[in-house]
């Protein structure tokens, strides 16, 4: 049986467009998301660059409101940014209006910057290990955060975050209090019982990101919640991500058994030629991001110049892993990847200069992938 698909959306800015539009597209893509079948559209969470999710609860709200059934999420929110409370209570606001389609994704991103800005992180050359090609997956070396090449935007960006002198709670720490006061049994550290409002008994399904073998998949496993591992942005991890994950697993009152999505980045046209054109601006996007400067905006592949040879070896491991082509070879490929993880969904994102062409990939690979067609949008 096929698995069902989702969407990760970033809402990203082209060259020459505005954060406006970029939302007004993303709120379309999620209609036209749910009259393709697909079963969660999630947004991400991302700071001071050319994507226009930065506040990924106010956009889930408006997402929700301009949607019927679809299941709408964060992918996640960054928990070291917010306060546990803060992040239960616009939730379960979300949730009392449209209960019972959220997704509330906690992702540590802003742990990691500060582990960073702490360490000094040192560009380092690629790792010796050669990619791979394992059961039909590219599995490229992992890529290390001290290849990037410059980290003070990074520390800028999480000074701007954070309130003057606090750093943020421990992630397993933040992770239990918000599953906690969902869930009606919060206690302060005096032991005082504390009752979100709203947020308690919200009917948010509280899902952990992650793109190593390390906390994130190993707290999923031991809480007993669903985990989503990030093949697109750390495709050299995903084995040992998703067996971390499965080892730790422990079953609660949320899970009998492991539950996990895998994401991926696509391009999907009517041809190959099309989409590898439209795809063919995806490494300076990854480019800008591991440069240090952050996401830039979204180039024209008509009139962008070619990567150097150096940016090319910087992105490497992100091209060759994107899934694009006509329907039938992403299709294969994607089922090539479902096999190897045992994923028991997918979640696809994709990045095109014109909206319209990131439409036209979502629903070609909705047609192929055999979703049921809920409405015309």
């Amino acid at each position: 049986m096929t698995v069902p698909l989702s969407i990760l959306d970033l809402s990203p800015i082209s060259a020459g467009s505005t954060p406006r539009q970029a939302l007004r597209n993303t709120v379309d893509l999620a209609r036209h998301a749910e009259s393709w079948g697909y079963r969660r559209f999630w947004v991400a969470e991302h700071h001071f660059v050319a994507v226009a999710s930065s506040a990924p609860t106010t956009l889930i709200a408006l997402i929700a409101a301009a949607t019927d059934t679809i299941r709408v999420g964060s992918a996640a929110v960054q928990v070291g940014h917010h306060t546990s409370a803060a992040v239960v209570e616009a939730f379960g606001t979300i949730d009392a209006l449209y209960p019972g389609r959220l997704d509330l994704g906690l992702g540590r991103s802003a742990h990691r910057i500060a582990e960073v800005r702490s360490a000094g992180v040192k560009p380092v050359p690629a790792p010796d290990r050669p990619t791979r090609v394992r059961d039909g997956v590219v599995i490229p070396p992992p890529f290390s955060s001290g290849r990037l090449l410059d980290t003070a935007r990074l520390a800028a960006s999480f000074e701007a975050l954070q309130l003057p002198g606090t750093q943020p709670l421990d992630y397993g720490r933040q992770v239990r209090e918000i599953r906690d006061l969902l869930t009606g049994n919060y206690r302060s550290s005096e032991g005082i019982a504390l009752h979100a409002v709203p947020g308690e008994g919200a009917e948010v399904q509280l899902w952990l990101f992650g793109s190593s073998g390390g906390e994130s998949a190993q707290l999923a496993g031991r809480l007993g919640l669903p985990f989503a591992a990030n093949y697109h942005v750390s495709p050299g991890t995903i084995v040992e991500t998703v067996e971390a994950y499965r080892a730790a697993f422990r079953p609660s009152a949320v899970l009998d058994r492991p539950y996990l999505i895998v994401s991926a980045d696509v391009v999907v046209a009517d041809d190959d030629a099309t989409a590898a054109h439209l795809a063919s601006t995806y490494g300076h996007w990854v480019y800008s991001i591991r440069s240090g400067a952050g996401a830039a905006e979204y180039l024209d592949p008509d009139t962008a110049p070619a990567l150097t040879e150096q940016q090319q070896r910087l992105v490497h491991d992100r091209v060759t892993t994107q899934f694009v082509g006509a329907p039938g070879s992403v299709a294969e490929r994607l089922s090539a990847l479902q096999q190897l993880t045992g994923a028991d969904e997918l979640v696809v994102t994709s990045v095109t200069y014109r909206h319209e062409d990131r439409l036209r990939s979502h629903e070609l690979l909705a047609a192929e992938w055999g979703l049921p067609q809920i409405r015309a949008a």
